[in-house]
């Protein structure tokens, strides 16, 4: 009995965890589909059962601080670092779908989905007008969290020592 309760447990921690590693949450490094660089950190996190994502950090940038020029209403010249870009995807099997994804080089607004693949390692994130077919998909890449100047200042103190 005790090595049937002790199998079962085990099982249900294997579940448990590869349930973790399959969530959309967390953070990203955004890859342009177009050319294939880096483009951006973002993280992703479920709010009251809603998919949310926001930009975290803009690699090589064109320019300092860069402002959602194209953008619409409230985002028009907003910041992009720091813009919650990814709203009201809601999960159905294990696909985060129905909401939308903007784009701030276009300030274009999109229909998304969003799908955890190759084991939690990569997100395919699909824009779309109209039907998910007829769109174009980005694979991002898990990422870790960016350093704040906080702990690069005590790394690079740690490395003079």
């Amino acid at each position: 009995m005790k090595k049937l309760l002790a199998l079962t447990t085990l099982i249900l921690a294997a579940f448990t965890a590869q349930a973790d590693t399959l969530s959309p949450e967390g953070i990203w490094k955004t890859i342009d589909d177009e050319t294939g660089k880096a483009k951006s950190l973002v993280q992703i996190w479920i709010d009251n059962g809603e998919l949310k994502g926001k930009i975290i950090e803009l690699i090589e940038p064109d320019e300092e601080n860069p402002k959602c020029t194209e953008c619409e209403g409230d985002l028009k010249d907003a910041p992009i670092l720091g813009m919650e870009f990814i709203w009201g995807l809601k999960e159905e099997d294990g696909v985060w779908d129905n909401g939308n994804i903007l784009d701030p080089a276009s300030g274009s607004v999109y229909s998304s989905k969003i799908e955890v693949i190759e084991d939690g390692a990569k997100l395919d994130v699909r824009g779309y007008i109209g039907f998910a077919f007829a769109g174009r998909s980005q694979i991002w890449e898990k990422a870790e969290a960016p350093k704040t100047e906080a702990v690069k200042a005590t790394e690079e103190t740690d490395a003079v020592k």
